[in-house]
């Protein structure tokens, strides 16, 4: 019975070791420090989504070209989001910086208006102490005028309480303008913070985008075609002629679109040789003399809105749950716009992306 004993301690004793080095060998948890903005909330779904393209341990069941495809897509999508959201934040760090300018000059001028204040009253402090040297009572018994001196020292105290008060008011805006200048500045580098992060997550993505692509470059001839051909097909699409817009700046904005396309798509381009989604809308409304936001989450609400059935040239359509992505209606079902990087701007059918709304600017 000893050797059987024995043998059952061994075997025992082997199972925790096994344990013990289960339980040191467990996956580290992840140091990536992200910053919760609401760019990197839109993107939560990016951890969440199942990759083909990730690979185990046992050969892996090689994907299909709709399942590339749909991989592909939904990637795009990912990125155009982070996009938006680093086009917002670089829109207001701009305009941060413009208004950091504006304040800095002020606060110049003030400064040296407050400085020539400062010269006038150390030159007004010595002209009353060489003429206050004498007592006040015997200047005006000596004086020649009496009633000259008496007009010249009240023309004086008032003079002294005027720069007084003006030295006042110029140190109180001192402090008003240091306060907002400290205050853009705080501002600034809490953007510029926000923009770190969102490029952090760009770079996460191009990573994706990048292992897509690969995939992609390893199908056949054939099912790279079939997917190419699929993707924004139009079969008879609208030219410029063919438009009817509903009033002369939605002519001017369609216009605009048209002379657009085959351009690149580039993230967070504005034109005029590439644009992405939101730059290529923006630009062709300032054609008609409308100024737009600059992401697809702020121009969802610059203008009237409008249902699907009652779309007219010129109107900006939103696309898929995120308001990530807009094109420019151009009637017949169709829409002008920047698809994705390796796509050029181009016209596609409406039913290509689902709807999630369309503004009328005004």
């Amino acid at each position: 019975m000893a050797p059987m004993r024995k043998q059952r301690e061994q075997g025992e004793q082997g199972e925790q070791l096994v344990q013990g080095a289960r339980g040191k060998h467990r996956k580290p948890k992840a140091l990536w420090p992200h910053i919760r903005t609401a760019a990197t909330l839109a993107m939560a779904g990016t951890a969440a989504t199942t990759s083909v393209l990730t690979e185990t341990g046992h050969a892996a069941t090689r994907p299909t070209t709709e399942q590339v495809k749909s991989e592909v897509a939904d990637l795009y999508r990912q990125a155009e989001q982070a996009t938006q959201q680093y086009d917002g934040v670089t829109a207001d760090a701009v305009h941060t910086r413009t208004e950091l300018a504006a304040l800095q000059d002020e606060l110049a001028r003030r400064t040296e208006s407050l400085n020539r204040s400062r010269d006038q009253l150390g030159a007004l402090a010595a002209a009353r102490y060489r003429s206050d040297g004498i007592d006040p009572a015997m200047q005006l018994i000596v004086s020649s005028n009496p009633a000259q001196y008496l007009e010249k020292t009240g023309m004086l105290s008032r003079a002294h309480n005027a720069e007084a008060a003006e030295l006042t008011s110029l140190a109180t805006q001192q402090r008003a303008a240091q306060q907002l200048r400290d205050k853009a500045a705080a501002d600034l580098a809490a953007l510029s913070a926000t923009q770190r992060a969102l490029a952090a997550d760009r770079r996460v993505i191009d990573d994706k985008l990048a292992r897509a692509r690969h995939l992609l470059d390893e199908l056949t001839p054939s099912q790279a075609a079939g997917i190419a051909s699929a993707d924004g097909s139009v079969a008879h699409p609208l030219t410029v002629t063919d438009v009817h817009a509903p009033n002369a700046r939605a002519a001017k904005a369609v216009a605009f679109a048209f002379k657009q396309l085959g351009k690149a798509y580039v993230w967070g381009a504005t034109g005029p040789d590439a644009y992405d989604c939101s730059g290529l809308a923006q630009a062709a409304w300032a054609a008609a003399g409308v100024a737009l936001p600059r992401t697809t989450y702020s121009q969802i609400n610059a203008g009237i809105h409008v249902p699907e059935s009652q779309l007219q040239p010129g109107d900006l359509v939103f696309f898929y749950s995120g308001i990530s992505h807009v094109g420019i209606y151009i009637g017949d079902d169709e829409i002008i716009h920047a698809p994705r990087p390796g796509a050029p701007i181009r016209i596609a059918s409406l039913s290509e992306m689902p709807f999630a709304g369309a503004t009328r600017p005004a």
